[in-house]
């Protein structure tokens, strides 16, 4: 083989092993653009018992929500994106706990992110998303909050420390059983 030959081979085989690369994780993710980042199995992470970083999140739909705003609160954070498998299969008990705890000092707030704004609408009215969500675009609150795939949840007591952190959908019982938990405390 001549030198040019080997050149070409040289440089078209690591092009190739990205290009198969691409493939496998577009195959594996089922061709959601995050989705090596997507947190299908449920666990729990160990959190460290610290006030939560404040934010300011611009709502969709208008308005803005302050986290050290809702102190007194149990709060719940989400990090979800539209195209997000587990995202869409916990949507319906997210909303359906949300509308339980009505009344009582607990909130929900959905974040955005690796989405795009149109997507992101649509997917709040069609799982019919009833609490605040906001849109992280440049991604400073997941940043912020070390989010490494979603969704991933952070459950935040009355007094403003993070309590718990969940990565993967959670059901509807789990969310209660946190819920209250926070509550009784």
């Amino acid at each position: 083989m001549s030198k040019r030959g080997w050149i070409v081979l040289g440089g078209g085989a690591p092009l190739l092993a990205l290009i198969a690369l691409l493939a496998w994780a577009s195959v594996r993710s089922g061709g959601n653009p995050g989705g090596l980042a997507v947190n299908s199995d449920f666990a729990e992470a160990e959190v460290d018992a610290e006030v939560a970083r404040d934010f300011e999140l611009e709502l969709i739909g208008g308005g803005t929500i302050r986290l050290s705003d809702l102190r007194g609160k149990v709060v719940m954070v989400d990090f979800w994106a539209s195209w997000c498998p587990p995202c869409r299969v916990e949507a319906p008990a997210l909303r359906s706990v949300y509308q339980e705890f009505q009344g009582q000092p607990v909130e929900f707030v959905g974040v955005a992110i690796w989405d795009n704004i149109g997507d992101t609408e649509l997917f709040l009215q069609e799982h019919e998303v009833n609490y605040p969500n906001g849109f992280d675009a440049p991604g400073v609150i997941a940043i912020d909050y070390g989010v490494r795939g979603i969704p991933e949840k952070f459950f935040i007591g009355r007094d403003g420390v993070v309590a718990k952190k969940f990565s993967g959908p959670l059901t509807e019982a789990s969310l209660r059983d946190t819920i209250n938990e926070l509550l009784a405390k």
